[in-house]
């Protein structure tokens, strides 16, 4: 008979290639895991895992089931579940990540939706950083809105927009220090801001092309730390259209048009192929898809009228 009890620790090994790293995350000791990993060979017929220099790499047998193992057990679980899911009564702790930015503008509304139709279910946030795109599986995490052009293996995505990058500042430093051309733009004391997505890519791409590099002021982790500098000094944030919008309602700043082309930035909203066919994971992320596009769609609209004099 197989041995189904081995399948987490496959997956684990199939998804770290790191005996150790497994080990911790199942909670085991590495000579545990490594028995664990000769049993999952002799089950197989295959040695999965083979060590190359200092780290494992996958055979093809081992790269076949990474790709089908998250999928199957997933199924498996369906089950165990009931019919017709009712989700008043619904327990899961929910885990969402994206930009400080999404947690202050459209977090309430997700919050005030779950809470109406799931009561006694619970939500997570944190604050994503983009070079955990290619670590998901790694990471105890529903879903993720972020900025992306690719999609990573063995991630699902819905695309939400695309948005421009334009250039964010208080409205008496734009009245008395025009940006209008490149030369400016980059002698400008810029701000950028590390939380969330890669949003400066971009422009640092289409500048390095152009031989040009700009003057970084301040790194800072959240969009209101941000505009709080903004605020009380002479820089300049290059941020997308819809964020800048929403801003720019609150506070006494002014948009303004990059004196370069840049790269539109892509939403996604984006989730680990184990919880695909989850009937919970399947009705959050259509609870959330809509409350983040239709707010990025608005402000996108927004910002254009802003842009646009109208």
């Amino acid at each position: 008979m197989n041995n189904y009890k081995l399948l987490p620790a496959l997956i684990s090994l199939l998804q770290t290639r790191n005996l150790t790293e497994s080990a911790k995350a199942l909670h085991v000791t590495q000579s545990a895991m490594s028995k664990t990993l000769s049993q999952i060979r002799l089950a197989f017929h295959d040695n999965i895992l083979i060590r190359e220099a200092n780290q494992f790499v996958l055979t093809k047998r081992g790269e076949e089931l990474k790709q089908q193992l998250p999928v199957l057990l997933q199924q498996l679980d369906e089950l165990y579940r009931p019919a017709e899911m009712d989700f008043a009564q619904c327990q899961r702790n929910f885990s969402l990540a994206s930009s400080d930015y999404v947690a202050q503008f459209i977090l309430p509304g997700i919050f005030k939706t779950l809470a109406s139709q799931a009561p006694n279910a619970s939500l997570e946030y944190q604050l994503w950083q983009k070079d955990w795109l290619h670590q998901l599986s790694q990471r105890p995490l529903d879903l993720v809105s972020t900025i992306t052009e690719t999609i990573p293996e063995n991630l699902h995505g819905k695309k939400m927009a695309e948005d421009s990058l334009v250039m964010l500042m208080s409205r008496s430093y734009a009245g008395k220090n025009k940006i209008a051309d490149l030369d400016d733009y980059v002698a400008a004391r810029h701000i950028v801001i590390t939380g969330g997505g890669d949003k400066d890519s971009p422009v640092d791409q289409a500048l390095s092309a152009l031989g040009k590099e700009r003057k970084v002021y301040a790194r800072v982790p959240f969009f209101q730390s941000a505009i709080e500098l903004l605020l009380t000094s002479d820089t300049v944030l290059t941020i997308p259209l819809h964020i800048a919008a929403d801003f720019v309602g609150l506070y006494d700043l002014q948009l303004a048009a990059l004196p370069f082309e840049s790269k539109a930035h892509e939403y996604y909203l984006l989730w680990h192929a184990r919880y695909h066919q989850d009937p919970e994971h399947k009705w959050f992320r259509e609870l959330c898809y809509p409350l983040l596009k239709n707010h990025l769609l608005r402000t996108k609209a927004q910002g254009m009228k802003l842009l646009h004099g109208n």
